[in-house]
């Protein structure tokens, strides 16, 4: 489901579970073991770049008991839609003991994956969107038609995880709604059947990085663009521009850490960004950058796109911020596809066995060889 880059709008309630940014979400158990409460946030993307469905259902099944109520916590843009209708029947397998939370944004397949909850509980400034699936692909008229049907294929299975939430709904109007891109409030959500309870309203924030992945839909609501464009605005302390340590050995030793992480990890080509944007201030903000510079060289690769990774670095972007610099290289500006018409290239082309050319004088020589032949065999 479109797109597959999250945004992250971050309740701030106190004592929140600290969501870190190389963790896509987090679990934990509560309370005596009699009593206790398993509450799982799913803030981030759902699919290959956050938490996939294997992982959650995988994670979950060692903390749940049988009998302990679960909460699952959403904060998510969407992503892929499959690993979003797993965790949404991974959900509906658990019963009345599993309550789905909307903390600040459940959206696309976000929005399908916290149906699958006996319970589903919206805070009151959060909001729930819908809208038909979306995705890109390349290839001649006949590959075209293929996604088209898969596309609707998709939207059914999308339409049947609402309705098995709110079995009353209309199922024109929710079509209706699906096809608009609506952004639900939760009081709307709450009418047409898709939450059961609006809960309390918290204070929300969203990451920086990622207004361009909210740009992309077609009715974001203004109110959330204006929120990240004031976000947006740079913000600069003492603290963002280090003076240099003078030489000596510890930055020797900061260097050669340096070196040979990345060495070792494969990424020789990051060590001059390192070596330029730590300033080898100190330890922890080198193995921080390392950390960092491993997620953003990964990110490069599984988009197909490494050779973005020294700039990235270079220009001491977070993870999230790669993302959306990824997905719009991936897709474009206007989003869809691009049709490719150069033939594909093969490596190790197999050897294809070729005709043989005419050869207009053998041929014209064994007509009249044959001519002849039978001129002779018509005399008496």
């Amino acid at each position: 489901m479109k797109p597959p880059f999250p945004l992250w709008i971050f309740n701030k309630l106190d004592g929140q579970l600290p969501v870190q940014d190389k963790h896509w979400y987090s679990l934990r158990a509560s309370g005596e073991a009699e009593q206790r409460t398993i509450e799982v946030y799913v803030y981030g993307e759902i699919g290959t770049w956050g938490i996939t469905a294997n992982q959650f259902v995988r994670d979950l099944a060692a903390l749940d008991d049988g009998t302990s109520p679960i909460v699952v916590a959403f904060n998510s843009i969407g992503g892929d839609l499959f690993d979003g209708l797993a965790i949404h029947n991974a959900l509906s397998r658990l019963g009345e003991r599993c309550t789905g939370r909307v903390d600040a944004l459940a959206a696309s397949a976000a929005s399908v994956a916290v149906c699958g909850a006996h319970r589903v509980v919206i805070a009151e400034n959060a909001a729930l969107m819908i809208h038909n699936p979306w995705t890109y692909a390349s290839g001649d008229a006949e590959d075209m038609r293929k996604v088209a049907t898969a596309l609707d294929q998709a939207l059914e299975l999308i339409i049947t995880a609402y309705k098995a939430k709110a079995p009353d709904i209309d199922e024109v109007e929710l079509r209706r709604l699906v096809n608009a891109e609506t952004w639900l409030t939760a009081r709307e959500a709450v009418a047409l059947g898709l939450a059961d309870e609006v809960g309390d309203g918290v204070q929300i924030k969203a990451c920086l990085g990622q207004g361009t992945v909210m740009q992309k839909y077609q009715r974001t609501p203004q109110a959330l663009l204006d929120l990240l464009n004031e976000l947006s605005k740079p913000t600069k302390s003492v603290a963002d521009d280090p003076e240099p340590p003078a030489p000596g050995a510890d930055a020797s030793a900061l260097a050669l850490l340096i070196t040979q992480s990345c060495n070792q990890g494969g990424m020789s080509n990051l060590i001059e960004p390192l070596l330029a944007t730590t300033k080898l201030v100190d330890e922890a903000t080198v193995k921080a950058a390392i950390t960092q510079a491993k997620s953003i060289r990964d990110l490069c690769v599984a988009a197909r796109l490494p050779e973005f990774a020294v700039e990235f670095v270079q220009a001491g972007l977070d993870t999230s911020a790669v993302r959306a610099r990824l997905f719009d290289k991936v897709v474009g500006k206007g989003g869809g596809f691009e049709i490719d018409n150069s033939l594909p290239q093969n490596e190790d082309p197999t050897p294809k066995i070729q005709a043989k050319q005419p050869d207009p004088p053998s041929i014209w020589a064994a007509r009249q060889a044959a001519q002849s032949q039978a001129s002779r065999g018509a005399r008496p």
